[in-house]
């Protein structure tokens, strides 16, 4: 590992001045599970790494006038043992049940979840985030592609966004509020990510010198009906294949609205935009889930070794609509698919 400069400020304005005005120079650390990672692997190689952990403004989960706040530094065993969130929003809390191990949702935050780098093999062995070759030729289309994109994988990015929890704010309607030198913006988090065109971009809305400070889930997305699904080659410690979480806000026994947002099966989480408007006006058994989650993945575009991923995200949005309306015994059910 390369030698670096470490600060650990108290606050955010003591952070701002200590982070760089380029990717690469300096890198934020908040849990560190990704982090140290990618500096053993010389992935990433910092001069200074500053250590946010001791920001409390950045810590706690409260009500506030615009929704449920949690900090960015609020870790997952934090929301898993809430019981607001266990109660009115259950698609969060069963994708933070699902992530890594004890010991990691012991030490990973929100806000490092959200800015934690592709786990695309040919990224964690130097090849870039792009993945090329030192001539510039493209090594995933033609290469070892079983993890990659099936969805906005046209090119020059092919990595899936790793975030398990991602899809969840996204379909909640969650606000980001970012801080920087210039001051603070709120963006919606299907805004925070974005398709990177060059090795200097990242696949995150936020500029080097700025910190994601907390996550918002607004009062109106209180009463929806949700569920998240996670499908894993094993049941332990594992990278989800495909991951779908449903929101519904329902009209008796009718879909008033729906989101639907599909993980792990693109550059940043994908909204079924085809299978939510589908699914207005009509009540969800199993005939609908399951033409639904046909709409989802019509336009998927796989790779040469990934199609086996279209039938998994199928699968992901067809029980996360059963489980969101109720149906939990047809939603964990193993057969008939």
């Amino acid at each position: 590992m390369k030698a670096f400069a470490y600060a650990s400020p108290s606050s955010l304005a003591d952070a701002f001045p200590l982070l760089g005005s380029n990717w690469g120079a300096t890198e934020v650390m908040a849990g560190g599970t990704d982090l140290i990672s990618l500096m053993k692997e010389n992935v990433a190689a910092p001069d200074r790494v500053v250590n946010i952990k001791k920001i409390h403004e950045l810590e706690g989960i409260r009500e506030t006038k615009e929704g449920l706040r949690i900090g960015a530094l609020v870790k997952f065993e934090e929301i898993e043992a809430n019981k607001i969130i266990a109660g009115e929003f259950p698609a969060l809390h069963q994708a933070v049940r699902e992530v890594a191990s004890p010991q990691i949702r012991n030490m990973g935050t929100i806000g490092g979840n959200l800015c934690q780098r592709p786990r695309c093999w040919y990224y964690r062995a130097g090849f870039g985030l792009l993945a090329r070759d030192a001539q510039g030729k493209a090594l995933v289309p033609d290469g070892d592609n079983r993890y990659h994109a099936i969805f906005g994988n046209s090119g020059p990015a092919y990595f899936v966004s790793p975030s398990t929890v991602a899809p969840v704010w996204i379909a909640l309607g969650a606000k980001l509020r970012i801080a920087g030198p210039g001051g603070v913006r709120v963006i919606a988090a299907e805004k925070f990510f974005v398709i990177p065109k060059s090795e200097n971009e990242r696949e995150h809305a936020i500029a080097s010198n700025e910190i994601i400070t907390e996550v918002v889930i607004p009062s109106s997305s209180r009463g929806l009906r949700s569920a998240n699904y996670e499908v894993r080659q094993k049941e332990q410690f594992d990278w989800p294949l495909a991951t779908a979480t449903v929101a519904l806000r329902m009209k008796g026994d009718t879909v008033e609205s729906a989101r639907i947002i599909l993980g792990h099966v693109a550059p940043i989480p994908w909204p079924a935009t085809d299978a939510e408007q589908w699914l207005a006006g009509k009540t969800i058994n199993e005939a609908n889930a399951a033409q639904a989650a046909d709409a989802a993945v019509a336009n998927a575009t796989p790779l040469s070794r990934n199609r086996y991923k279209v039938q998994l995200a199928r699968v992901a949005v067809k029980r996360a609509l059963l489980a969101a309306a109720g149906h939990h015994h047809a939603a964990a059910a193993k057969g008939g698919e």
